[in-house]
């Protein structure tokens, strides 16, 4: 090209960023040395909605400012690690995964200089923070989608994923994911099945997996590339921790057909893990559904959500035998690198612990404990350590259920409790009377002082946070398996049937003794000469032993 054609292109591109109004200059690499301790990334980890955690100045709305003021609280508790839901500008104000813009904080959530002192803060307690990154869809607000709409022939149409006639067979989650912008999809407010069609030959049909208010970006485009890359390092260069991609999978659609999991997708994902990592002790997670076991491998991703194993869990935990079986399987194949989870933020993935449960504490024990005592690493979701319910939603696959202020004072009004305002954003939930954070941290028996003394105890055992899963056996509804990291050796027994479980442990060190971690006051196992070990567990509990070779 010339250089008088390379000076216009220029000056137009020049001319759309400013129409655009968005930030796309280069973010060079500043990569630090962690703050953190070495293998701080594979402790517990809590999932947090800035907006349902904590309000700081009255307005309803949870806010960065207010996460730091709780930060003490989640010390206490003894995670290692926060991931926050989008904190970037988005157009939704509420789930935040239709961003408008990736290097600025919701403007109800704060600052950047509120963002600073949060990772200031957080490393003060020794505590990591990983943030949400929509990478494959923007906001139909986005500057770049609004300029590309106003402008067919300009610098910024490339960036997203255009087609007059996409043709007939595409179906992704029972949805037609084409959208005619002349139509102004974005305003539907009926069910996705039932909009009309996009008009064939219109020059501007869009394509959006997740909906027709979330255009997904044209990833073989190098420019948006490059322009995530820059902000991926924007958080980076300012003391970030590192990422949970979302949506990994659905980085590159081929057709009809070929729509999930394709091998574009896949070395985008390497790719940007890759970038994340060259900033040393950084962490780098996917919300990959179809195969998260591959994206959690190393040469992918480097850590994914294990879905499915969370409604196994779920479904051991009310006593299923086959799916007490299930989870024993699952653990024996998954990487150490998987992060495992009982529900999360999306209704898809269950209700809340305590809604599923009906309230059975004794059950809801033995669900934590059948991951926050196993490989990988745990999420917790915000309020599940005290019991925290749902509220009510307005439709079967309304999400705002899980997504209500936590629960801070029985009352949960005044400076104590989420909000000194007397209209936040959700209503609050409904059993906060007695779980809630303040009444739960005083009771020694409460379902909190239960998380944090598991986790206590994983900290505690490097068995338990990095050992391998061994010698696992399921009679009926019991479980037992081994952790073992070199010479350190716990074994982990869980009964959840309401009737009285009696197992032969098998696979210990001869003649071995097994002194009670949890509860302390169970009694001292022993094993014989070949190293079998007979366990009497009570209904519906749980048994922790350290293991001593003689």
């Amino acid at each position: 090209m010339s250089t008088k054609k390379l000076l216009i292109t220029a000056l137009l591109a020049a001319a759309g960023l400013a129409r655009a109004q968005l930030d796309v200059q280069p973010v060079p690499a500043l990569p630090q040395a962690s703050a953190l301790p070495v293998d701080w990334q594979h402790g517990v980890f809590m999932e947090i909605f800035v907006r349902g955690y904590q309000d700081s100045d009255g307005d309803g709305i949870g806010d960065l400012r207010g996460l730091i003021r709780r930060l003490d609280y989640l010390k206490k508790l003894g995670v290692s690690g926060l991931w926050l839901m989008p904190i970037t500008a988005s157009s939704d104000h509420d789930h935040g995964y239709a961003t408008t813009d990736y290097r600025r904080i919701e403007p109800q959530y704060g600052t950047l200089e509120d963002f600073d002192t949060l990772i200031r803060e957080a490393h003060k307690r020794g505590i990591g923070i990983v943030m949400d990154y929509v990478i494959n869809h923007a906001s139909w607000e986005f500057p770049a989608f609004q300029a590309a709409l106003r402008d067919r022939d300009g610098p910024w149409r490339n960036w997203f994923v255009w087609n007059p006639d996409p043709g007939p067979g595409w179906d992704i989650w029972g949805k037609y994911p084409w959208y005619d912008a002349t139509t102004q999809p974005w305003t539907w407010q009926g069910e996705w099945k039932d909009m009309p069609a996009p008009r064939p030959g219109s020059p501007d049909v869009y394509f959006g997996t997740f909906g027709p208010q979330m255009p997904d970006f044209n990833l073989r485009n190098p420019a948006v590339v490059r322009y995530h890359e820059d902000s991926l390092r924007f958080w980076l260069n300012r003391g970030l921790d590192g990422y949970r991609l979302d949506a990994a999978p659905h980085l590159i659609e081929n057709n009809a057909r070929d729509w999930n999991d394709q091998p574009e997708s896949r070395a985008l994902t390497k790719h940007f893990q890759d970038l994340i990592k060259s900033y040393p002790g950084r962490y780098v997670v996917c919300e990959a559904t179809a195969k998260p076991i591959d994206y959690g491998a190393p040469e992918l991703c480097g850590g994914a959500f294990a879905f499915n194993l969370h409604a196994d869990m779920m479904a051991a935990a009310k006593g299923e035998a086959e799916a007490v079986q299930r989870v024993a399987d699952y653990y024996r194949s998954m990487s150490p690198t998987m992060a495992t989870f009982l529900h999360n933020h999306d209704i898809f993935t269950g209700q809340r612990v305590w809604d599923q449960l009906h309230g059975d504490e004794a059950r809801y024990r033995l669900a934590a404990a059948s991951y926050l005592l196993l490989p990988g690493t745990p999420f917790v979701y915000y309020g599940e350590e005290i019991g925290l319910a749902g509220i009510d939603g307005k439709t079967p696959r309304d999400d705002a259920p899980l997504r209500a202020p936590m629960s801070w004072t029985p009352a949960n009004e005044g400076p104590d409790g989420f909000s000194t305002s007397l209209e936040p954003y959700r209503p609050l939930s409904l059993n906060r009377s007695r779980h809630n954070a303040e009444s739960q941290q005083r009771d020694p028996d409460s379902l909190f002082n239960f998380y944090r003394r598991l986790i206590a105890l994983r900290r505690a055992l490097p068995s338990l946070t990095l050992g391998r899963y061994e010698a696992d056996q399921v009679v009926g509804q019991a479980w037992s398996f081994q952790r073992v990291h070199g010479r350190e050796r716990s074994l982990v027994v869980i009964n959840y049937g309401d009737r009285p479980a009696q197992l032969r442990v098998q696979g210990l060190p001869s003649r071995a003794r097994g002194r009670a971690a949890y509860p302390q006051q169970a009694a001292t196992l022993k094993a014989d000469a070949s190293g079998q070990a007979a366990v009497t567990l009570p209904p519906l509990s749980l048994r922790v032993y350290r293991i001593e070779a003689p």
